[in-house]
Parts: structure tokens; C-alpha cells; sequence
């Protein structure tokens, strides 16, 4: 118990005791002095000494340039061109022509020689130019220079043939064809070819004819040129009988009714 009593009172008396200050005051003040001393003797010997860095504060020297007034050429394998030109061998230009000096020549008739009567020359009459055709252009068109076309101004009563269709109505064909090939597939579907006798030769044709009506209704169904195969005209009559309607007739078409041919090929 004395023991830890002594020890307590021991620390107690470091911990009031203040800190030594004279000893390290002294080192600083010292080390201070000893730098401020050092930076002044360096600017004091830095004066007697002349620095040969360039851009430093010391003055520095000047630099003599002479000019010199004639370039020494430097040795050439070739002789220097002096010409204007672009080219080493211009093309000569061509000479002007000079006008030749004609040899003047007394003429004596052009001297009036008094007393001598001078002599009346017959005029020569006047030549009437010859009248030349004008030169032709080749260059210009030539108007009025050929005959009228004989194109059709019209075309009524021309027929339209598109396949076995045959359209007796103008440009019906080439306006609405498809309607004409809808009357080709409608006819091409209602066609039997078991109805034709087998002893009939291929590519046998039968022609028929008939009316298509404004709501495409079919009438006067006809024949219109026999294949001289009995069953095969009466088969090709029949697919047109099968037929309902082709549909109505275009719009743009004027008339009620269309005159159709159809031709049926074994």
C-alpha cells in the first residue's frame, strides 16, 4: 500500500512539474540563426560571382551579325535556265508576215501629156450574177416536207383480240382487259373436254358467239365457226350456257352490251 501511495505521488509530481522550454528555445533560436546566416552569405557571394545562365538576372553580352551582301552559289550540274517559259524547248512562234514592198513603176498613161488626145476605153457591161441556189442546212428541220399520216383518227369498228377472246367494240380490250380475262378464265372453267369425242384431232378449234349484257348476263349464244367435230361445237356451247354472269360491265364503257367471240381449241 506505501508502494502504490509512493508511485502515485510520483506521477502527481511529473504531471505539475511543467516542461523544460530553455533547452529547446535555445536549439530553435540557434538553428533559425544558423539559416539566416547562410541565405545572407549566399547573396553576398552570389554578387562577386557572375552567373552564365541565360535568362538570369546578370546582364548578358551582345552578338555582332554581318550581313552578307552576295550569296556564294552552290556548284550546279546544269547551266540555269533563263527562260521565261515553261518548257526547256518553247515552240517558236511563227513570223509575222511582212508586207512586201511593191515596185512603184511610172505609168505613163496615169501622166497627162498636153496635146495628146486621150483614149476613150470601152466599159465592159456589167455581168449579171448568176442566181446560185441557197445552201442547204443540214442542221435545221425541214417543215412541210413530207405527207400527212394515215394513222386511224378513230377507232370504231376496230376489234380487240386477247387470247381465244375476241371483242368486236372498239378499244375495249386494251382498256379493260381485265375483263376480258376474266370472260377467258370463266370459260375456261365451265368448258367439259370429257364431252368431246377422243377421235377429235388435237388443236382442233370451234368459234362461237354471244352477248354480254350490261349486269353480265349472257345471251344469243351461237355458233360461229364449226370445227367440223359435232361434240366439240356442242361442248364449247354449252361452257358458254354454264356461264351465270361475267360480272358487270366496266363502269368507264359507255354501251349496254358486248359482242364476244370465244373460241374453244381441243
Amino acid at each position: 500500500m506505501s508502494n502504490l501511495l509512493e508511485g502515485n505521488e510520483e506521477q502527481l509530481e511529473r504531471e505539475l512539474t511543467g516542461e523544460p522550454i530553455v533547452g529547446p528555445s535555445m536549439g530553435s533560436l540557434a538553428l533559425h540563426t544558423a539559416l539566416a546566416i547562410g541565405i545572407a552569405l549566399y547573396y553576398i557571394l552570389g554578387g562577386f560571382y557572375h552567373s552564365s545562365i541565360w535568362g538570369g538576372a546578370v546582364a548578358g553580352g551582345a552578338i555582332r551579325v554581318n550581313i552578307v551582301s552576295s550569296a556564294i552559289p552552290l556548284p550546279s550540274d546544269q547551266p540555269q535556265n533563263e527562260n521565261v517559259l515553261a518548257t526547256d524547248k518553247p515552240s517558236p512562234a511563227p513570223e509575222i508576215p511582212q508586207a512586201k514592198e511593191q515596185n512603184k513603176t511610172l505609168d505613163l498613161d496615169a501622166v497627162p501629156i498636153p496635146g495628146k488626145k486621150e483614149k476613150t476605153k470601152p466599159q465592159p457591161a456589167p455581168k449579171s450574177p448568176l442566181k446560185q441556189p441557197p445552201p442547204k442546212q443540214e442542221n435545221r428541220a425541214q417543215y412541210g416536207e413530207q405527207a400527212g399520216s394515215s394513222i386511224p383518227r378513230a377507232v370504231q369498228g376496230q376489234t380487240s383480240v386477247t387470247g381465244p377472246v375476241t371483242v368486236n367494240e372498239g378499244d375495249f380490250g386494251t382498256r379493260f382487259g381485265y375483263y376480258i380475262t376474266n370472260i377467258q378464265r370463266k370459260m375456261a372453267s365451265n368448258w367439259n373436254r370429257g364431252e368431246v369425242d377422243p377421235a377429235t384431232p388435237k388443236g382442233t378449234r370451234t368459234y362461237i358467239m354471244f352477248t354480254i349484257h350490261r349486269d353480265g348476263t349472257v345471251s344469243n349464244i351461237q355458233p360461229d365457226k364449226s370445227s367440223g367435230s359435232s361434240t366439240l361445237d356442242r361442248s364449247c356451247l354449252r361452257a358458254a350456257q354454264r356461264v351465270d354472269t361475267f360480272g358487270p360491265l366496266p363502269a368507264g364503257y359507255a354501251p349496254s352490251t358486248v359482242l364476244t367471240s370465244y373460241y374453244c381449241e381441243y
